[in-house]
């Protein structure tokens, strides 16, 4: 037998070894109360674990010329072995009455461990994927309908639900987590057991940064390289311009985004310090933080942050803002202005080196910071005036009235969290709130709607058109005559999308007005999760219509007809040119 089919044998052996585990731990979390389990759980896991390890072991050893076989080989028996440390050294510090009671008691340890590798594993196959089917956009497209469908899986098992849950009322929350839109059919807060929040929290997770993200960036972590095919995927996900840097930036931004949630959970828990009503702060502050950061908007207090505990907490609220914010404009832009003040702090501490910083801050982050910044001042001063006259801004504090305003302005573009009841919202303020739901966040963030950068661009080509020039000219540069039309195909497909939604909608709920409708197709387009309280009462058919919105809102409809459409071959000819009558 060749040495090539050996390796093969092995590889199949240890895969079905992964999918007997991964299917044990599937039965062990999703059906935590079936009788008689536990003394086969105490026979299965350790059989299957020292088997897993004893084969990866072996390939370790029979195959160390094959430099990938023997790296993915080590990776495996590294974290196999650590988790069996960390189990021993649980079941020694927490002895009770017998080892076996003990290792129940602890087993979370190995399980969640187990959980982590098996993620791993998933990054490693996704990289073999890479090297076979060369189409970034419909690769993009597919790892967030596995990710979905995966997720659907999960919240259907009895111990994700206190009571159950349909397949549809499951596929459409896995599908609002993915595309972190946080439109529920159910009570996340009180339907959903803690490991059901869970699944949640990290389809939110992996929904915001995107699952390639992940895999990309365990790939440079564990130093197994990356090659050629899947830095050209990062580099056209993440609008990237250099490849050789690409593999970098993408642990930069899962770095990046890791510490910015952290440090937020840490604010959110100690915002919560007078407030028992939570039974875990802990998780109540991790889960917050990773969804307000996502833009994602799950909560886990049944009316949001409109809760009598959370409506009046404005350090929390200024804490889930700036979340929102952050990851609304993306690593990009946040690493551009880091490194502008990083060059400013040298000329000024370092006046006989100075650096030329003019061009630090280049015209997207320029486009980004400025619509993102008229846009919130802009929803904020019209909240003020448009909803004086309603219950929304009746706080005692005028510091009060003006974070409500400043939140509904900021969690319209694609966050949302609510502090007020959507239905109390007048009709001026509800279609400003779709207007800015519409436009939502900025390009290459974990927000969603046409981007910040789009609405710039058409706004600032019908000015450019009135003054006669060809092209929009900021400054000293010139736009590409390529983005525009980007911008204008991204606002056609989004309006043809929105328009249907709505009619399908209104076909199948009529019992329902128009604006509530409109509301919650924008919202669900937008991925922004915002709703006049009419998702749980929408019909079969509208929770379908909504669940394609959601996941064509955030992988992109001119992502997908790209991938589809785009031609591997470019022509060298050109047709003749042919003006047409317009207006």
């Amino acid at each position: 037998m060749s040495l090539w089919r050996k390796t093969s044998l092995t590889n199949i052996v240890v895969w079905f070894l992964d999918l007997g585990l991964l299917a044990f731990l599937i039965f062990d979390f999703g059906f935590e109360n079936f009788k008689d389990f536990r003394q086969y759980k105490l026979i299965v896991l350790p059989s299957l674990l020292f088997a897993l390890i004893a084969f990866n072991f072996y390939k370790y050893n029979r195959f160390r010329k094959d430099p990938d076989v023997n790296k993915s080989s080590r990776i495996n028996l590294f974290i196999l072995l650590l988790l069996i440390v960390l189990e021993v050294i649980m079941i020694l510090a927490n002895y009770e009455t017998s080892v076996v009671e003990t290792f129940f008691n602890a087993r979370y340890v190995i399980e969640y461990g187990l959980l982590f590798y098996f993620f791993i594993r998933l990054t490693f196959l996704l990289r073999k994927v890479y090297s076979i089917y060369f189409n970034p956009a419909i690769l993009f497209v597919g790892s967030f309908a596995i990710i979905a469908l995966a997720g659907t899986f999960l919240l259907m098992l009895p111990s994700a639900t206190t009571a159950g849950i349909s397949f549809t009322d499951a596929l459409f929350t896995a599908t609002s987590a993915t595309a972190v839109t946080g439109l529920i059919v159910v009570d996340t807060a009180k339907d959903f057991t803690p490991f059901g929040q869970t699944v949640i929290m990290i389809l939110f997770q992996i929904g915001g940064l995107g699952m390639l993200t992940f895999t990309s960036f365990f790939a440079y972590f564990f130093k197994s390289g990356a090659s050629f095919k899947e830095s050209l995927y990062m580099k056209d996900i993440l609008g990237h311009d250099k490849l050789n840097s690409v593999m970098k930036t993408v642990m930069q931004i899962v770095v990046f985004s890791l510490i910015l949630e952290g440090i937020g959970a840490f604010f959110i828990y100690h915002s919560l310090a007078h407030i028992d009503s939570f039974k875990s702060r802990g998780f109540f502050a991790i889960f917050h933080a990773i969804s307000a950061y996502c833009n994602a908007g799950f909560s886990l207090a049944s009316n949001g942050l409109y809760d009598n505990g959370l409506r009046f907490n404005y350090y929390m609220q200024w804490i889930i803002m700036g979340l929102i914010v952050f990851g609304g404009l993306g690593y990009h832009i946040a690493y551009n202005v880091i490194q502008y003040f990083k060059k400013l702090a040298i000329n000024i501490f370092r006046k006989d080196d100075r650096v030329f910083i003019s061009r630090v801050i280049n015209l997207n982050t320029k486009i980004v910071l400025y619509t993102t910044i008229i846009l919130i001042a802009a929803g904020t001063i019209f909240f003020l005036f448009s909803e004086q006259q309603t219950n929304l801004l009746q706080h005692k504090t005028a510091f009060g009235k003006f974070t409500t305003a400043m939140f509904s302005s900021v969690t319209s573009r694609t966050a949302g969290f609510n502090t007020v009841d959507m239905t109390d919202f007048t009709i001026p303020g509800i279609l400003f709130m779709i207007f800015l739901m519409w436009i939502g966040a900025s390009p290459a963030s974990t927000g969603g709607g046409i981007k910040t950068t789009t609405f710039a661009l058409a706004t600032l080509n019908i000015f450019a058109i009135a003054r006669d020039k060809k092209y929009i000219e900021i400054g000293t540069r010139r736009i590409a005559v390529e983005a525009v039309h980007r911008a204008f195909a991204i606002i056609s497909i989004s309006l043809a999308s929105i328009g249907t939604g709505i009619l399908l909608l209104l076909i199948f709920n009529p019992e329902f007005s128009l604006i509530q409708i409109a509301f919650e197709v924008f919202s669900a387009f937008s991925t922004v999760g915002l709703s006049m309280g009419i998702t749980s009462q929408l019909s079969e058919y509208s929770k379908y219509v909504i669940i394609f919105l959601m996941f064509f809102g955030r992988i992109g409809l001119l992502n997908l007809m790209i991938g589809l459409l785009k031609s591997v071959g470019k022509t060298d000819y050109v047709y003749p040119e042919e003006n047409i009558l317009i207006n």
